[in-house]
């Protein structure tokens, strides 16, 4: 079993209700389901579009082809009709009177009929689940936890309805889920309750803005204290404070306000302050498409702040990864005093997908902060020289009568400015004593494939999903393919990469950017070259069925 379905309209008709809707229900019946929004940058109007994959087994991206389109208006049809399978279906409303192989009902008017034309979403639902064969009962439970409690009953009416419209498929039987549904921005914050994060400011900005929806209506129950300030300076800046009075402290935005950042970034080098920052990428330059996904931040983020400091760069790879990289991200970021940076973009951000629940025994939480009866007063130096270039981190008020201070400026080892020549090369040296042990910090990407191999394929971050489906279709249509899928993109550890690449006939970098900028990286770092470097770079996500194509033409 592996379906596809399309749910198409324009903004403001409640497809992502629907569609969420039907992805609990999936979920519920002991599914997996990979679902992606595809909307515009806009309130009402233009063509937006959900689709929700499922099968009885493991997946990991979406695809092309469409069984199910369920089609709120004619430009839904005109768009994607030519995609859907032979033995597909596509339902719409009456009035809809074009293409005739459509099949049409009067939807509206029954929803106007039961009180509101928008029910007819809940409708053509319970016409999907009939069609699949789903028992309705589950609809009605969902439709109870996710609506308010004035819009249930009309809902469910719709739901009965819709159900009883066409003949059913053969009946499923559900089986039990034990299994979360997330979508990637969630999961970033459950990461970040989970690591003991207490303080998150941000300034909304698409599609980032779910990290900091995340982080407030967890605040209460979390004791965490949620700031959305005035803009993105504001935003690191404060996130510094409070990294610097001893709490665990995180802010994120997507590309333009990630470059307002960018003097906050650099101070957090200077003054030494463990920091998390989240980057949930979309297409730029500028506004660019602010709904849409890329993966062109990356040379940003490797050279974000002025001057030279060390920084780690995580690219999460799907939701399951971004809740433990996200902890991960916070207990580097306190072992050497660094700015974390956490690359995400909409494509992970958007999607929701049914994962095993988060492994909470498995976090263990590590301050890394000195003793502060080590340290008569007036004794403690916050940025002492030391051989690992680590200094001792007290926090203010606990630090037995010492003075924490920290300065933009050059210091010396108490902090205090301090401009000689001698103290800036100590200073730079010490910082970046820190950064010898991030590559052995750094974990071996993920390996997808075969292990007798003659063709190496790489990636990084939300490619992770569409490289297994594909290398892994390749090899049973008899290819021999290796995939290696990185997290860890700075430093880069590129042991493991050149020992493969020693082994292949053929290396290929897949990426979402016009540029190649991960396959430059490697170039810089590992000192070798791709011979087929795939892009994607429209601000849509790989298809499997066209990375399976583009694949084909280069082996």
């Amino acid at each position: 079993m592996d379906y596809n379905i399309l749910i198409g309209g324009a903004a403001g008709q409640g497809m992502d209700s629907v569609s969420h809707a039907l992805t609990k229900v999936l979920q519920k019946n002991g599914l997996y389901v990979y679902s992606t929004a595809d909307y515009l940058s806009r309130v009402r109007g233009g063509h937006n579009f959900y689709q929700v994959r499922f099968a009885d087994h493991p997946i990991y991206c979406s695809k092309k082809e469409l069984d199910i389109i369920f089609a709120l208006n004619e430009e839904t049809l005109e768009k994607h009709l030519p995609r859907l399978k032979k033995d597909g279906i596509s339902f719409c409303d009456s009035s809809i009177e074009s293409f005739p192989e459509t099949k049409k009902y009067d939807l509206i008017k029954k929803a106007k009929d039961l009180g509101n034309e928008r029910v007819i979403t809940s409708i053509g639902l319970a016409m999907i689940m009939r069609h699949l064969g789903l028992k309705l009962e589950t609809a009605e439970e969902v439709i109870g936890e996710i609506l308010r409690s004035e819009h249930v009953e009309m809902n469910i009416e719709a739901l009965r309805y819709g159900y009883d419209l066409i003949d059913g498929g053969s009946e499923y039987d559900a089986l039990k889920s034990d299994t979360i549904l997330i979508d990637g921005n969630s999961a970033i914050g459950y990461g970040a309750v989970a690591a003991g994060c207490k303080f998150y400011c941000g300034y909304p900005m698409t599609p980032s803005s779910g990290v900091l929806g995340f982080m407030e209506a967890a605040s209460e129950e979390m004791e965490i204290a949620v700031d959305q300030v005035e803009d993105e300076v504001a935003a690191l800046n404060m996130a510094l404070g409070a990294s610097y009075a001893g709490v665990r402290a995180m802010t994120g935005s997507s590309g333009g306000g990630f470059a307002l950042m960018q003097e906050a970034m650099s101070l957090a080098g200077m003054i030494e302050a463990p920091i998390v920052v989240v980057d949930v990428q979309r297409p730029a330059p500028a506004t660019g498409l602010p709904t849409y996904t890329e993966q062109a931040d990356l040379r940003f983020i490797i050279h974000s702040g002025h001057g030279e400091f060390p920084k780690k760069v995580i690219a999460i790879r799907n939701a399951e990864d971004g809740f433990y990289q996200t902890v991960r991200a916070f207990d580097i970021a306190e072992k050497y005093q660094i700015p974390v940076v956490i690359l995400s973009d909409q494509y992970l951000a958007d999607s929701n997908v049914n994962i095993e629940p988060f492994d909470l025994q498995s976090i263990e939480i590590n301050r890394y902060l000195a003793n502060p009866n080590d340290y008569e007063p007036g004794t403690y130096k916050r940025f002492e020289i030391t051989e690992d270039g680590l200094s001792p981190r007290l926090i203010p008020g606990r630090a037995n009568g010492n003075i924490v201070i920290v300065d933009s400026d050059e210091h010396d080892e108490m902090g205090r400015i301090e401009e000689s020549a001698e103290n800036r090369k100590s200073m730079m040296d010490k910082r970046f004593r820190r950064a010898e042990n991030l590559i052995s910090e750094s974990e071996d990407p993920w390996e997808i494939g075969a292990d007798d191999f003659d063709i190496l394929v790489v990636g990084w971050g939300s490619t992770y999903g569409i490289l297994k489906e594909a290398i892994e279709a390749l090899n049973e249509d008899g290819h021999k393919i290796k995939g290696l899928s990185y997290a860890d993109v700075f430093p880069l550890k590129t042991d493991k990469l050149l020992e493969y690449y020693e082994k292949a006939k053929s290396f290929i970098v897949v990426e979402q950017n016009m540029g190649g900028q991960f396959e430059g990286l490697i170039r810089q770092e590992a000192l070798i070259k791709s011979d087929h470097l795939i892009t994607k770079y429209d601000g849509r996500a790989f298809y499997l069925e066209e990375l399976i194509e583009e694949l084909k033409e280069v082996l």
